[in-house]
């Protein structure tokens, strides 16, 4: 009854339009789809509202958060290929930079269109990490200043810049999908010591976090999570029950 019961009301939220969407959306919730969904919100339940389950979250999430900023060095320090964006496309240059095993220098350098992930001996430019100033995005870079109106907005939205030593200087990327600007833009923010802000790092966190939180509650499947610990009961009258090591056995 309680299956047929949820199978109407969760049919119903959905306000369906005709007598026949209704009885189709019913026949599709069936007992073992009503049971995912049952389990799938219990989990959910679980790892949202419980005071237990958010206090481990807050504790693992530095661990996290540094798995992620590794993995954005590491990525660094492999390197990304880049492409010039100029009036005449069809001459667009290719550029690689990459970022030293020691995290202190970016090295960069144009490449061809066949050229195999570059050595680090083979890209001829250089800037000291320490002598970059900031990290800006969009429409704040100078390259997209200097084409104000002339850029669309896909690629404003894969357009960064590093600027170093003075405010004129500046090195400027557009990356070739999203995921490289995210792991561009939030590589940069480590190394200079800020947080990290893209969206692939807000979801990448909340997926390790989830498998994590899944993975510490196995033992607990099925069982009732309280909102606060049990209470400790009162230390017995004696400790006769003790065994006494520090005495020798006969």
């Amino acid at each position: 009854m309680q299956v047929v019961r949820e199978q109407i009301t969760r049919t119903l939220s959905s306000k369906p339009t005709s007598l026949e969407l209704f009885k189709n959306k019913v026949n599709a919730l069936n007992y073992s789809e009503i049971l995912k969904l049952r389990q799938t919100e219990r989990l959910h339940q679980e790892e949202t509202l419980a005071p237990p389950v958010l206090e481990l979250k807050e504790r693992l999430k530095p661990e996290l958060l540094e798995l992620i900023r590794q993995q954005r060095l590491n990525r660094l320090c492999h390197g990304t290929l880049f492409r010039k964006i100029s009036s005449r496309r069809r001459q667009d240059k290719l550029w690689y930079c990459r970022l030293s095993p020691n995290h202190k220098v970016l090295h960069y350098g144009d490449v061809e269109e066949e050229t195999e992930t570059p050595s680090i001996e083979a890209l001829q430019e250089k800037i000291p990490v320490a002598d970059i100033k900031n990290v800006v995005t969009g429409k704040d870079c100078p390259h997209m200043k200097e084409n104000k109106g002339k850029q669309t907005k896909e690629v404003l939205d894969l357009a960064f810049s590093i600027t170093y030593d003075v405010e004129e200087y500046s090195l400027n990327f557009i990356a070739s999908s999203r995921t490289d600007f995210c792991l561009w833009t939030d590589g940069l923010n480590v190394l200079l010591g800020k947080e990290m802000s893209s969206e692939s790092m807000r979801s990448e966190l909340e997926i390790l976090l989830s498998m994590e939180i899944k993975l510490r509650l196995l033992d607990l499947e099925n069982v009732p999570i309280p909102d606060t610990a049990p209470p400790i009961p009162k230390p017995p009258s004696n400790f006769n029950f003790c065994y006494d090591f520090s005495q020798a056995e006969q």
